[in-house]
């Protein structure tokens, strides 16, 4: 197994929203496509090359929430940049960059869903 996480999905009660919201924050373009019970949008992700992709949902069964899993997106070299429009974007940081030694930092933000996500970068 080269990575122990294949693909994630945030959940979305405003699609539209939550996409403006993290093409914003990411500086990214979310590609939506086809989804039979709502709406759905692809993060960019070299899949070919061993990366792991994921995508923003809104439909049936999928509820935005700020427990259980969370998800670490790639803050890029520093996370403080992304970090940094996360309110501006209409989301709210609940700590901030914080060291975690050797492995780098993160930050954890509530996103315009309600979800609890996180950044991760190494400086």
């Amino acid at each position: 197994m080269t990575n122990a996480i294949n693909w994630f999905e945030i959940p979305a009660t405003d699609f539209t929203r939550a996409k403006k919201f993290y093409e914003t924050v990411l500086g990214v373009e979310i590609s939506e496509m086809p989804f039979p019970i709502g709406k759905y949008g692809i993060f960019p992700a070299d899949m070919m090359n061993g990366g792991v992709g994921g995508g923003l949902a809104q439909g049936e069964g999928f509820e935005p929430s700020d427990k259980g899993t969370v998800v670490y997106l790639n803050g890029g070299e520093d996370l403080s940049l992304p970090l940094s429009k996360v309110e501006q974007a209409g989301g709210k940081i609940i700590m901030p960059k914080t060291s975690i030694g050797q492995n780098g930092f993160m930050a954890y933000f509530i996103d315009t869903e309600g979800n609890k996500v996180a950044f991760h970068s190494m400086k």
